[in-house]
């Protein structure tokens, strides 16, 4: 007797994704490539072809899809250009909108929590969240020690900050803005425990001659949470800062955290690829976004605007004899459909730009590797070992600071690592921190902000005074 398979699932997935699983020829790319597969049920190319087989149970009993930590390495390395990840997306999505019981029940209320109080604040509230978490897990001491760290460091907001909605009103004309201002988008990291990526960043924004504006009344872009749990909402909340930043007449906006840069990125694509979306959405938010603001990373604004030759000449006090392993993280330049990168599985634009700054750039594997930042609060173990894993590989290379570009990555390398069995720690600095280093510019690196201090080791490669 002949089984008869299902194609409805398969349809499903289509109709809300675009991604057509039948494509899909098991090469084995996507789980060959994922940092996660070992702590999966099920890898990433048999939840594809579970999806062929119209076989729901299994995927919908699956922890895999959960565990996802969005990282879009299979996305980019799928050669027949399935976004993979956003299949995983819709098994989650699609559970919680059916009343299935979540397989990893920490992150459905971790998606949850987030959420309500983005909806509720209009941004992250991290205290809050990781204290929920924790006694709502059973776990109310996991991160006493490392919350202390972090108060320590300043890198804690005691309190939320409610935002409040700016009043619509006319569009400020482009023309009429000077030609230097760009938006400036910091997100809800930079406003708390990434407060020295904020400082270092304006200011070394300044010294180039770029002036950063932040739109008054801007909400969270929603991260990882907003897209596995609902779409439109993944696609609304970086479109409502992206038409205040239009409103107020400017065409540039540059976001230091790679998460927001990747979720700004993909709602603006989205919102060309999707009419219909975008039609509904302009018509909730009462205004016509024009799509006119052009969305850039700090990294690649300073990259593209500035060049190697300009940063170099603001340089005066080179970073000589300085090993640096430039660390990039997922969502700074993956899937490249969505970043636009041209080189996403080594990226250079930031060992560019340490070599401008005078240090030596070491070549090292795991640039572009996933430290699981998705899962810092509810899998911190996974966490550990990943990020972990990152560090041993830059020490084994010869480097001896790492430097990061998204706070998320950074609060795993930097922060995280105290929690680490690590022989000897290593700095992580923000790549703007050494930018403000070598302007000469110290007070601005905001350097007593990190957890592994990076102050002893600078001091003895000369450059950073015993004073400071």
């Amino acid at each position: 007797m002949e089984t008869q398979l299902s194609t409805d699932l398969a349809r499903r997935i289509q109709k809300a994704t675009g991604e057509n699983v039948f494509l899909c020829y098991h090469c084995v790319k996507c789980t060959s490539g994922c940092p996660l597969v070992e702590h999966f049920d099920l890898a990433p190319n048999q939840i594809m072809r579970a999806a062929q087989l119209g076989m729901e149970d299994t995927i919908f009993d699956s922890t895999t899809p959960w565990l996802c930590a969005s990282c879009q390495t299979c996305t980019t390395r799928c050669p027949q250009g399935i976004d993979i990840a956003k299949v995983m997306d819709f098994v989650v999505s699609e559970a919680l909108a059916t009343g299935v019981k979540p397989k990893v029940p920490e992150i459905a209320l971790f998606q949850k929590v987030f959420l309500r109080d983005v909806d509720i604040l209009g941004r992250a509230y991290e205290l809050g969240l990781t204290l929920e978490m924790n006694m709502r897990t059973k776990q109310p001491f996991k991160d006493v020690g490392f919350g202390l760290n972090m108060i320590k460091h300043r890198k804690i907001n005691f309190l939320p900050k409610m935002v409040r909605k700016r009043k619509r009103k006319a569009p400020i004309a482009p023309a009429s803005r000077p030609s230097n201002e760009v938006g400036y988008y910091p997100g809800c990291s930079l406003h708390a425990m990434a407060k020295e990526f904020d400082d270092s960043t304006r200011a070394v924004l300044e010294r180039l001659g770029i002036k950063p504006v932040e739109p008054e009344g801007w909400v969270c872009c929603g991260s990882t949470p907003a897209h596995r749990v609902d779409h439109k909402t993944a696609t609304r909340l970086p479109l409502e800062s992206l038409v205040l930043i239009e409103q107020d007449g400017l065409k540039d906006v540059t976001l230091p955290c790679a998460s927001c840069f990747n979720r700004f990125k993909a709602a603006a694509r989205d919102l060309r690829l999707d009419p219909d979306l975008k039609s509904e959405l302009d018509t909730e938010l009462g205004y016509v976004y024009q799509d006119s603001v052009a969305i850039h990373s700090v990294l690649d604004l300073i990259d593209e605007r500035i060049g190697s030759e300009g940063v170099a000449a603001k340089v005066k006090r080179p970073l000589e004899g300085l090993n640096v392993a430039c660390y990039y993280g997922c969502l700074l330049t993956r899937p490249p459909e969505v970043t636009e990168s041209k080189d996403p599985e080594y990226p250079m634009a930031m060992d560019r730009l340490i070599k401008a700054l005078g240090a030596t750039v070491v070549d090292w594997d795991s640039k572009v590797s996933c430290c699981g930042a998705s899962l810092s609060l509810t899998h911190t173990d996974i966490v550990l070992e990943m990020s972990g894993n990152i560090l041993s590989n830059a020490r084994a290379r010869g480097a001896d600071v790492l430097t990061i570009a998204c706070p998320l990555c950074h609060i795993n390398l930097d922060g995280r690592q105290t929690q680490m069995d690590v022989d000897e720690p290593m700095p992580a600095l923000y790549f703007t921190q050494l930018m403000a280093l070598a302007f000469d510019m110290p007070r601005d690196a905001a350097l007593e902000r990190n957890m592994i201090d990076p102050r002893p080791l600078l001091r003895e490669k000369e450059l950073l005074d015993i004073k400071r």
